[in-house]
């Protein structure tokens, strides 16, 4: 009853002509590290020394019980952590994968340093580092999202380490600073702080979805906003920021030409993901960003050794929207 009364009358009439936000409202407040949100597998840390501090990376390492001795590595975007890999490493376990799936720095369990230089360079040495404690010399490497970024600079960066490359619906697929006006840290921070479960919502509706909602999606909207009324918000609030800014600054589509292994591009061509599209004031170019349709079919063309399945009618993700049609072709292509 203690959430009912910090409710306005207005916001109380909302929620209950709408019993999406009235569950999500009644849902407990989560801390900056997720500490009372159970994760869908054991969840192991790594204390790492990086620029001066002493941070936490969360991870999950489940092993198959008929293991095949090779290893999956999943990557999570922006917008999610590690728990929304389930069913994928369910799936995977199923035929012998040890399968890892890092939270990384900013994300998820892991720490939320105050003052971090986010880089995909410094994400993927973490990575590494984790791997490395892992003893895990050769992985098989799948990143969604953002974490297709990381994947490929991962890929880029450590080529003797990944057997094979999947980018499942990766961002940064086109170089959206050259059309779209800079947005600062400072100003995606204080949107950040203003970020709840609607806006989030409408946000993943709209770019993620093609608008078209499932009720399952509403967990990773309660993953990203559940936090929103932690005191420590506002350090969530500026990783945040500072990721958005590396994901904008930092494009991995001029060096697709350069990733050696075999790549597997899986795209949801109904996905519409283009960050700064709201600030581009040329609705002909606003029109262009974040066609997966196409975007697809241009980076298999660059990436040497790369095989595209696209699939149709699907949305940003893939493993989450059309399980069936998304782990079909990746055991596959894992597999041969």
């Amino acid at each position: 009853m203690h959430a009912i009364k910090k409710i306005s009358f207005l916001g109380l009439f909302c929620l209950l002509c709408s019993p999406a936000l009235w569950a999500q409202a009644m849902r407990p407040v989560l801390d900056v590290m997720l500490s009372d949100y159970a994760y869908p597998f054991q969840v192991d840390t790594l204390t790492l020394q990086s620029q001066q501090q002493t941070l936490i990376m969360a991870y999950m390492d489940i092993h198959a019980s008929r293991p095949n001795g090779k290893t999956v590595v999943l990557l999570h975007g922006k917008n999610f952590n590690g728990a929304y890999w389930k069913t994928t490493v369910e799936a995977l376990t199923a035929e012998g994968y040890r399968v890892v799936v890092p939270d990384q720095i900013g994300f998820g369990k892991s720490s939320k340093p105050i003052g971090y230089q986010f880089s995909f360079q410094q994400l993927a040495l973490n990575t590494k580092i984790l791997l490395d404690s892992l003893q895990l010399f050769e992985v098989y490497l799948l990143g969604h999202s953002m974490g297709g970024m990381l994947a490929t600079r991962f890929a880029l960066m450590y080529p003797n380490t990944v057997k094979k490359l999947i980018l499942e619906n990766p961002i940064g697929l086109e170089d959206w600073k050259v059309v779209a006006p800079y947005t600062s840290v400072d100003t995606n921070y204080q949107k950040e702080l203003q970020a709840d479960y609607e806006t989030t919502k409408t946000y993943q509706l709209n770019a993620y979805y093609d608008k078209q909602w499932k009720a399952a999606y509403d967990e990773w909207v309660y993953l990203l906003t559940g936090w929103v009324k932690s005191p420590d918000y506002p350090r969530v609030a500026m990783n945040n920021a500072q990721t958005s800014d590396m994901i904008f600054t930092q494009p991995v589509v001029y060096e697709f030409k350069d990733v050696s292994m075999p790549t597997l591009l899986i795209i949801g061509t109904r996905d519409r993901t283009a960050i700064g599209r709201d600030k581009v004031q040329d609705p002909k170019i606003r029109a262009r960003m974040g066609q997966y349709q196409v975007l697809g079919k241009q980076v298999q063309r660059v990436i040497p050794n790369a095989k595209l399945i696209e699939l149709e009618g699907v949305g940003h993700l893939p493993h989450i929207e059309s399980f069936e049609r998304f782990i079909s072709p990746l055991l596959n292509y894992l597999a041969n």
